[in-house]
């Protein structure tokens, strides 16, 4: 079997990402750079025209014609942060390249911060990538299938009526040799409306669905799809069928992934953003070396979220 290219790449070494983001200096300089790459654009009026001070050891950008003041953090993911940038650079990074992400435990030990902070931190960069995955739309040859996080109560249901599993779906775009793409994973319930809604948010007109015999996935045709089903019945043989290699394969490394990465998280509340975060990494794997600037943009593009918006449970939906 030959080496696997894309788990065998560089990527940005922890090296090269003290070079280049090691200073407080260094960062405020890719960020600003991140968020104005053709030049100060006034968040206010969209004018260029502008001249720049100091307070406080800041930098400020006054625009020209509303006279509007902002520094490079105002308006981002990192407003009204108490975290040198480096802290939050550091913890882009480590999200970024690791292949099963880090706790915030983990975090907390690496950035020298409370839990807490680290929590928070994280969640933020998680509400990043959440929001930039948002209108991702799978084309081509999809294999979905239904999917749960947390486990059977005691005393309580098992399988797909438990109480304590939180239900998503995963579709994952191969080529037609069924090699993976790219993916997107959503929290839902398995109705046919939901199924539909789903559908015409994440999938091309074009898509065609490969599919189980799940009754609610008949409704991908509403968003203008194709739709392979296929009735597998249950047990260990169906999740070893070639059609469905590629999902498989993936549940199988998700749920690897986050039992080795948790102890535990509110799967009910905050598992939106956990498949967001698996999802973008893994759309983004074919180049690693790029990944933290990608980020970099992203959060400097998303809008400030307060703690009380993050720690608030899903506001989507």
């Amino acid at each position: 079997m030959g080496i696997n290219k894309i788990q065998f790449q560089k990527g940005l070494s922890m090296a090269e990402f003290m070079e280049s983001y090691g200073t407080e200096d260094k960062c405020h300089a890719a960020l600003v750079a991140s968020r104005w790459p053709a030049g100060f654009v006034c968040p206010k009026c969209g004018d260029t025209h502008h001249s720049t001070f100091e307070r406080k050891g800041l930098q400020y950008w006054q625009c020209s014609i509303c006279r509007e003041q902002t520094t490079a953090i105002c308006g981002t993911i990192f407003q009204a942060t108490k975290l040198p940038l480096t802290r939050w650079f550091l913890g882009m990074h480590l999200l970024s390249q690791s292949k099963n992400s880090i706790s915030a435990l983990e975090l907390k030990r690496h950035l020298g911060v409370r839990y807490k902070t680290a929590w928070l931190l994280k969640h933020k960069l998680m509400q990043v990538m959440t929001l930039r995955e948002e209108s991702r739309q799978l084309d081509g040859r999809v294999e979905v299938d239904d999917a749960y996080l947390g486990g059977e109560l005691p005393g309580g249901k098992s399988g797909r009526g438990s109480e304590n599993k939180t239900s998503f779906v995963a579709a994952v775009q191969t080529t037609e040799t069924g090699h993976p793409l790219f993916v997107c994973l959503t929290k839902l319930e398995f109705t046919k409306d939901a199924i539909a809604k789903w559908a015409k948010v994440s999938l091309c007109a074009s898509a065609n669905v490969v599919s189980d015999g799940l009754w609610c996935f008949r409704a991908v045709t509403e968003s203008g799809a194709t739709h392979d089903r296929n009735v597998t019945g249950g047990g260990p043989a169906c999740v070893k069928l070639e059609k469905f290699r590629a999902v498989n394969t993936l549940l199988g490394n998700l749920k690897t992934s986050l039992s080795g990465t948790y102890h535990a998280f509110d799967f009910s509340k905050y598992a939106h953003r956990y498949l967001a975060e698996f999802q973008y990494r893994f759309n983004r794997r074919f180049d690693l070396s790029v990944i933290l600037v990608r980020l970099l943009r992203a959060s400097a593009l998303t809008a400030p979220h307060p703690e009380h918006f993050i720690r608030t449970a899903e506001h989507c939906g």
